[in-house]
């Protein structure tokens, strides 16, 4: 089931830029130049392997006028929050944080983490996403769908569809599962990058996890196009796009939203801007509702105009 929240108190924010990995670098440092990037491995814990070879360095780009509006929105809010940014085309690309090592309750974007482990296996021909899956009594927990039942099955696309456009409890469930439990999805996701998190039993993670899991998935390393394909219908125009959506124009994003309690969560891919795709992950505790979701969209426009302006 998706556990109930567990609330911490942020530490006063840091502000992290880095491209090799998060908290590697802070805003002092000198930013890496790409001279001749290559593909990271898969499974690579730095993020920073979005730009993977770097003989020069340069000055950064400021992004502490982008650092103090964030940190003004968090502050006025009276929520705890954390917000993780990777950059992941143009010239320059940067990773920033605010707090993005905090942990925080990920809610449901634990079943972000299942789906890309789904969406790997099936593009590894592992598994049919036309099998069937079918229900047990462990997996129920009130959500958007009640029609679960003894005997019925379901196949892979219904769950995924039910889990990302809907964040159906109980589908997402039997989808951890599938993948074969939450061992294994934690482990996978600490392959990829998400080493501080502990989807599905704790039901914990980090915005820098999160982004890691996205950055990975955009780049082609959990499953390459087949796989995003697959998923990225997913969760595109779902049923909660008051977040991270509503702070861009324009554009497509690709995200999975977690909400419990107090707590709102979004963890999105926006596919694209001047200066091309970047991650932004979103979480926050002590709001919960529309005030929430007005963080996270307040902080995603500022995003958005601090790329537009690249």
């Amino acid at each position: 089931m998706v556990r109930r929240r567990l609330s911490y108190k942020l530490l006063p924010a840091i502000v992290i830029v880095s491209v090799l990995a998060f908290g590697s670098v802070d805003v002092e440092a000198k930013q890496g130049v790409v001279t001749s990037p290559e593909p990271a491995t898969a499974g690579s814990s730095q993020i920073g392997s979005i730009v993977s070879t770097f003989t020069s360095f340069a000055v950064p780009r400021g992004v502490g006028g982008l650092a103090i509006a964030v940190q003004q929105q968090i502050g006025s809010s009276g929520a705890s929050a954390g917000v993780t940014v990777v950059e992941l085309g143009g010239t320059d690309p940067v990773v920033w944080s605010v707090n993005g090592g905090e942990v925080f309750t990920a809610a449901s974007t634990y079943k972000l983490a299942a789906l890309m482990l789904e969406a790997e296996n099936i593009a590894a021909g592992k598994v049919d996403p036309n099998g069937y899956v079918c229900f047990q009594d462990d997996d129920y927990e009130t959500g958007w769908f009640d029609d679960y039942g003894d005997g019925l099955c379901f196949t892979r696309n219904e769950l995924a569809a039910r889990a990302g456009i809907y964040s159906d409890n109980t589908a997402g469930h039997m989808l951890v599962r599938d993948v074969g439990g939450a061992a294994v999805l934690n482990a996978w996701a600490a392959s990829a990058g998400a080493t501080s998190s502990d989807f599905f039993d704790d039901n914990t993670t980090t915005p820098a996890d999160l982004a890691s899991l996205w950055a990975a998935e955009a780049r082609g390393e959990l499953g390459g196009a087949a796989a995003q394909a697959w998923l990225y219908p997913l969760l595109t125009n779902t049923r909660t796009e008051s977040g991270v959506p509503a702070g861009v124009s324009g554009v497509t994003v690709v995200h999975k939203t977690g909400t419990i309690d107090l707590v709102d969560n979004d963890a999105a891919l926006v596919t694209s801007s001047p200066s091309g795709p970047y991650v932004l992950v979103v979480m926050t505790d002590g709001l919960g509702g529309p005030e929430g979701w007005q963080l996270i969209a307040g902080i995603s426009a500022v995003v958005w105009q601090f790329e537009v302006s690249r």
